[in-house]
């Protein structure tokens, strides 16, 4: 984007820019409602189309990969190349055992620009729903994961209310054009993250470096704000991030005549209290209070989880870990328990139904990931066989990605992807956790 003075309004609208006018296209006629086949129960796989397409320029990640100072360890680049290899890779799903594939749509690859919609892309992602249904997949569709298109944040993003219709008209354009083809639908992956992680020491202590990405992101785009809903404020972000959920929910189940269920996905810790001998108050009801309720009080129709481990929650911020507990590449516990923990809270909470949309581990050693997986299925279906309304379990991933800040050290793959052939090699996990899905047993 040049280094030009941008109208902020004028950008969340679709209007003409400075630099050049843009066309909007024309409303796209609604497809017949198919009302998609879904399984009972989903066992599934996942990916984000940031973290594995590659090449998405449009996006405001890719612009913070490649500023200085920046908190990417390394660039995505091309990512695993699913872009060119979402055909392999389904047909890899399917004959593993699985019934479902969770994926992400890239906003910034369907409106690059406010107002201009590819058709090339919509066509793209319709392909990857009609190829599910072929090989028997329920698609279970993310609308955003993680990335906007970079006019987006340069226009405020979701630190200001214009920026919630313009969400709502992308989530309306996707629905009418391939919404016929959806099993499961979420809004928005993860939109309560940046308050979860506010309660890291690490993230406290970190606020001086963010603000200054803030400012650098500011010059490397020529905005008067930017905020992306990665380094954003979250505070402000949270109420219009709901807001923009709400009305995208709205108009999804209007475009759609309701044919599938439509969620939100929750990052979600298990958080315990202090152990007794620290003598310090329990946080865990205050921090619940900010990064779960306010999202079980907006709309939807289920409950997407995403846990990956645990944590002992002081007063205003999470505490250190125990010693000698094994910890992951993520530098947090390998805490496979920790998932069931995370469903008896939210069903505690609401009587909506609950899909665990992402779970797993980041580990070279794929043995402790076999363990990890079959002790956080037995956690579900425990769960389940207290009457508990979970409806799927979607792994964490399909491939070892691209993972955001981290780039592509942590392992949490079923497939191991090779850097510079991109070769896909399913390790012993993928055929174990297969085994599982085809069966409802864990071995």
């Amino acid at each position: 984007m040049p280094n030009t003075t941008l109208d902020r309004r004028a950008l969340l609208a679709g209007g003409p820019l400075a630099i050049g006018a843009l066309t909007t296209v024309p409303a796209l006629a609604a497809r017949p409602v198919r009302n998609p086949a879904k399984p009972a129960f989903l066992w599934g796989t996942a990916g984000a189309a940031y973290q594995i397409e590659g090449g998405n320029e449009a996006s405001d990640v890719w612009l913070l990969e490649h500023m200085s100072p920046t908190m990417f360890v390394e660039p995505s680049g091309d990512a695993d190349d699913v872009y060119h290899r979402i055909d392999e890779d389904l047909a890899l799903v399917a004959s593993l055992g699985f019934n479902c594939h969770r994926f992400s749509i890239e906003w910034s690859r369907i409106e690059p620009e406010p107002g201009q919609i590819s058709f090339a892309a919509l066509a793209y992602y319709r392909r990857i729903l009609e190829t599910c249904h072929r090989l028997g997949l329920a698609p279970v569709v993310t609308f955003a994961h993680n990335s906007f298109p970079r006019w987006f944040a340069a226009a405020g993003g979701f630190e200001t209310r214009d920026g919630v219709a313009p969400f709502v008209r992308y989530c309306q354009t996707v629905t009418r054009y391939m919404g016929d083809l959806i099993s499961v639908a979420a809004t928005l992956n993860e939109p309560n993250v940046n308050m979860l992680l506010s309660w890291m020491a690490q993230t406290q202590n970190g606020q001086a470096f963010l603000a200054t990405m803030r400012r650098a992101a500011v010059a490397a785009s020529g905005a008067p704000k930017w905020s992306s809903p990665l380094i954003g404020d979250p505070r402000t972000q949270q109420p219009l991030m709901i807001e923009a959920h709400a009305r995208a929910y709205d108009a999804i189940k209007a475009a759609s005549g309701g044919a599938f269920p439509v969620g939100v996905t929750l990052a979600l810790n298990n958080d315990l209290p202090p152990r007794p001998e620290s003598g310090l108050a329990s946080g865990v009801a205050a921090k619940q209070a900010q990064v779960l309720t306010p999202w079980l009080n907006a709309p939807g129709d289920f409950v997407g989880v995403q846990n990956y481990s645990e944590w002992r929650v002081g007063p205003t911020v999470d505490l250190p870990f125990d010693p000698g507990l094994e910890m992951t590449q993520m530098d947090y516990p390998f805490a496979p328990r920790a998932l069931e923990g995370v469903i008896r809270t939210v069903a505690r909470a609401t009587n909506r139904p609950i899909y665990v949309t992402e779970n797993g581990v980041a580990t070279e050693n794929d043995t402790r990931r076999i363990a990890f997986i079959g002790e956080a299925v037995k956690g579900v279906q425990a769960c389940i066989a207290d009457g508990i309304d979970v409806r799927g379990y979607i792994h964490w991933s399909l491939l070892d990605n691209w993972e955001w800040t981290n780039g592509y050290r942590p392992k949490f793959g079923l497939v191991a992807v090779d850097r510079g052939t991109f070769a896909r090699t399913p390790k012993p996990s993928a055929t174990y956790f297969g085994g599982i899905a085809r069966t409802g047993r864990v071995a």
